[in-house]
């Protein structure tokens, strides 16, 4: 593993959100940069929340999911290294939302704009589909990256789009994080 550079960018945590469609590697990437950095990763609250869920998540499942990602980032970031690495973040609830009834929660909805990311690395789905009882939409994984194109430009976003498989992969994310840190100098 390559040594990473340092980070010296204040004393302010830079927020890197790792996001895209279903089996991306969006969990492998955050844990692996967090290694890379030195730093913690925020898991995403929604899956843990819905490996105990009996039926299909209602629109207040998705609330909750939306309140419990924000409560797990905040509860992570004190522990951060300069950088806080978040296994995706609530415009996920959004998108669910949005394709499944239609529209978002408010809330989600009012913290948008208040809650940005310093930067985000939105993974490509040039990677096999992995099966996976909580991933629904093999057949969808195109549709919802452009999805996350429309949400990430709607907010203006700092985003790169992040392709290849296993080291390629990883390289150009850290390719990309090292960029954005040399830019805050």
């Amino acid at each position: 593993m390559e040594i990473p550079i340092p980070i010296a960018i204040g004393t302010e945590i830079k927020k890197i959100a790792i996001v895209g469609p279903e089996s991306t590697g969006k969990s492998t990437m955050s844990a692996y940069l967090a290694n890379h950095y030195q730093t913690v990763w925020v898991p995403e609250f929604a899956r843990e929340y819905c490996e105990k869920l009996t039926e299909p998540p209602t629109w207040q499942d998705e609330v909750n999911m939306f309140y419990g990602q924000l409560a797990l980032e905040a509860e992570i970031a004190p522990k951060a290294n300069k950088l806080l690495i978040c296994d995706t973040t609530f415009i996920t609830v959004k998108i669910w939302s949005d394709y499944t009834f239609g529209r978002s929660p408010q809330e989600v909805l009012d913290e948008l704009l208040i809650h940005p990311y310093d930067l985000y690395l939105l993974l490509d789905v040039d990677l096999p589909w992995e099966e996976d009882p909580l991933r629904d939409f093999p057949h969808l994984r195109e549709h919802f990256m452009q999805v996350w194109h429309q949400e990430l430009q709607a907010l203006n976003a700092n985003y790169l789009v992040i392709s290849g498989e296993g080291k390629e992969r990883y390289e150009a994310a850290i390719r990309a994080i090292d960029e954005f840190i040399k830019k805050q100098h």
